[in-house]
């Protein structure tokens, strides 16, 4: 079978095709555009054939795409992309034939991306949020949007610790095909009984809790754990940074990570305040596990500390400040660092990030987690060699 071509939208570091890159199973990443230039320069270090362009999205003339990648019509096998929430914001009924329309919202220029090069299958990925915004209206006008283009879709709401994430990352999924073809979601590789997204039909959450879409079976693996992620890796204090492997991995997840890496980078630990690492000292489940004489505001989840033996709570974009969010080290007295959040997010050890570490670490907190995007695209390369998906199951 041919490369399948990729084309990644709102690409961020581009994790989400470098994920169905490296399923090995013939993704070729081909174009990717994203609003912020250090995201494009990271975009563009790990995916060294593909065509980067940043900018504003709804200035990119996709006749100038189809120019660059030498792909139009019919020729992109696989569109993805997860346009900012504000995208959604006033969706109307689709005007966008007109396919470099200055008006478009956001998501219109995702749904014009799909409407000028006719991908076999698109995937959106988005917040939970959406499930429910304005009531379900704004779903409903997407997946209209879409019937009007000729497609066919479903969404889930799935939960990334159920596909091997050390993180109890949930999100929004949206699969859209050629009408007529039935839709079928990849199912959960990985058992975690903690508690998951509500939302009021069950059977749209891709599951492995017991009475949900998928009870939980022997032949699911246990989710992997803060500590299975980050067991490996050097102890830092405060303010120091660990350059080198100091033991082998511990787990197969460690050692997929590392992928060969004879360095270590990105392993430098916040500089704190000395009343800062009294707070962290403290710091427990949630703020409550703080003397009140040391803080005097934060959310509940700030100044917190990971559970070693559970996946970790969703990163935020500041998970190296123990104010941000719950992000202090499960045993170390201290945030995570760049790192750390990485692992936690499936990146690999080698994947490389541009910029600052600031940049770095707000680009990890954005990023859809590697091995999701991983697990689509096995399910998807499955469905796109029998040039069918499915029934549901």
């Amino acid at each position: 079978m041919r490369d399948l071509a990729v084309f990644d939208l709102f690409c961020g570091t581009g994790g989400f095709s470098y994920g169905m890159e490296h399923s090995g199973l013939g993704f070729n990443t081909r174009f990717g555009i994203d609003m912020l230039s250090v995201a494009t320069e990271t975009f563009k270090l790990n995916h060294c054939g593909a065509v980067a362009m940043c900018g504003d999205i709804r200035k990119a003339r996709r006749a100038a795409v189809e120019e660059a990648t030498k792909l139009g019509k019919g020729a992109v096998d696989v569109l993805v992309g997860g346009p900012p929430c504000q995208g959604f914001s006033s969706i109307r009924p689709f005007r966008s034939t007109n396919d470099d329309d200055p008006r478009n919202t956001l998501f219109e220029e995702y749904a014009s991306f799909v409407n000028y090069f006719r991908p076999r299958v698109f995937v959106l990925e988005n917040v939970v949020g959406l499930a429910t915004h304005k009531n379900g209206d704004t779903v409903a006008a997407m997946e209209e949007c879409f019937h009007a283009l000729g497609y066919t879709t479903e969404w889930r709401l799935l939960n990334a610790a159920h596909f091997g994430v050390p993180q109890k990352r949930e999100r929004f999924v949206m699969f859209g095909v050629e009408q007529g073809i039935k839709i079928q979601f990849p199912k959960p590789t990985h058992f975690y009984e903690g508690s998951t997204v509500g939302y009021r039909d069950r059977s749209r959450i891709i599951s492995a809790r017991v009475g949900d879409l998928f009870d939980a079976c022997p032949t699911l693996q246990p989710a992997v754990t803060v500590m299975d992620a980050i067991g490996d890796l050097p102890c830092v204090e405060s303010g120091d940074e660990a350059v080198e492997y100091t033991m082998p991995p511990k787990n197969t997840y460690q050692t997929e990570r590392r992928r060969g890496a004879t360095a270590l980078s990105m392993h430098a630990s916040t500089a704190h305040s000395k009343k800062m690492l009294e707070i962290i000292r403290h710091s427990g489940k949630n703020i409550n596990c703080i003397p009140k004489h040391l803080i005097t505001s934060g959310f509940s989840s700030s100044y917190s500390r990971l559970d070693a033996d559970e996946p970790s709570v969703t990163l935020t974009v500041n998970f190296v400040h123990p104010a941000s969010n719950r992000c202090i080290h499960p045993i170390q007295q201290r945030a995570l660092t760049a790192r750390e959040g990485a692992r936690l997010q499936s990146y690999d050890d080698t994947f490389q990030f541009a910029g600052n570490r600031t940049q770095v670490v707000k680009q990890i907190g954005n990023a859809v987690p590697v091995l999701v995007s991983k697990a689509m695209g096995e399910h998807i390369v499955e469905r796109l060699q029998t040039s069918r998906f499915g029934d549901h199951g």
